[in-house]
C-alpha cells in the first residue's frame, strides 16, 4: 500500500532522535518523548490535513518552541489554534505561543488550514526544541545562537532536510522564515545541495512583537511569494 503525505511525517516524527551531544547549557527537548498527547495530536492533525500524495512547498522555521511545536509536535501551532482552527483539543497541557497568532491570521487570509495545508508543508531544519541553561532556569534557544552549539547540529540538520525533502517536497524553491536562519541554511543548501531557489519572509515572532502595526502587509507577502502571485 502506498505511504500518504501524513504516513511518510508520521514516521519522522515516531523516529525522531538527536543522537550526537550538545554543547554545555543546551540541551534537545523531544516533545514526543516528554508527553504521549502530543504524539496521538500530531497525528490527528497530519491525518486530517496530509492524508494524500500531493506534493508541498516547504516552508523553513528555526527550531520548534517549548509553547508551540514542543508541545503539540505541530510547527507553529499552540494548543489554542490547534482546537480552535483545526478542531484538535488537547488536554493535557494549554499554550499560547506568539508566533502562531501570525501564522493562523495569515492561514485564514490563504483560504483556511485545508487550503494552505494541500499545498505547504511547514518544518524545522532541527526538528526539536532547543534550550539554554540560564540563571532565571531554562529558555528557549536558536540553533544558530552559539557557534559550537551550531557545529553540534549541523549534520544533523542536513539529513533532517533530505527526510523532510523526501516526503514529496518542491525543491525548486524553498520558503524560509528569517533572515539569519536563512544565512545558515544556505551554508548547509551549499554543502548539501538540496534547494534551487531560496525565498526569505521575515520570522512571524518578529512581525508580531515589532511590526503588528504593518502586519497585514506582512500577511499579504506571505501569500504573494507561497501563491506565486
Amino acid at each position: 500500500m502506498n505511504k500518504t503525505f501524513a504516513d511518510k511525517v508520521i514516521e519522522f516524527n515516531e523516529s525522531l532522535l538527536f543522537p550526537g551531544k550538545l554543547p554545555e547549557g543546551f540541551q534537545a527537548l523531544n516533545p514526543y518523548l516528554d508527553n504521549p498527547e502530543t504524539m496521538t495530536v500530531m497525528k490527528a492533525f497530519y491525518n486530517k490535513y496530509y492524508n494524500d500524495s500531493v506534493q508541498r512547498k516547504f516552508i523553513i522555521g528555526i527550531n520548534p518552541s517549548r509553547h508551540g511545536a514542543g508541545v503539540t509536535g505541530v510547527p507553529f501551532t499552540d494548543t489554542k489554534r490547534l482546537e480552535s482552527v483545526c478542531g484538535i483539543k488537547m488536554t493535557s497541557a494549554r499554550t499560547h505561543e506568539v508566533s502562531s497568532v501570525f501564522m493562523y491570521d495569515m492561514i485564514a487570509d490563504y483560504g483556511g488550514p485545508e487550503e494552505f495545508y494541500k499545498d505547504i508543508y511547514i518544518n524545522s531544519p532541527f526538528p526539536l526544541a532547543i534550550v539554554r541553561k540560564t540563571k532565571n532556569g531554562w529558555l528557549n534557544a536558536n540553533y544558530y545562537d552559539d557557534k559550537d552549539l551550531f557545529e553540534a547540529v549541523k549534520d544533523f540538520m542536513i539529513d533532517s532536510l533530505k527526510k523532510h525533502i523526501g516526503l514529496n517536497l518542491d525543491t525548486s524553491e524553498v520558503f524560509i522564515l528569517g533572515k539569519k536562519n536563512a544565512d545558515f541554511i544556505s551554508k548547509l543548501n551549499k554543502e548539501a545541495n538540496l534547494f534551487t531557489k531560496m525565498t526569505v519572509l521575515e520570522h512571524p515572532r518578529y512581525i508580531q512583537q515589532y511590526k503588528s502595526k504593518e502586519k497585514q502587509l506582512y500577511i499579504d507577502k506571505y501569500i504573494m511569494a507561497l501563491k506565486n502571485k
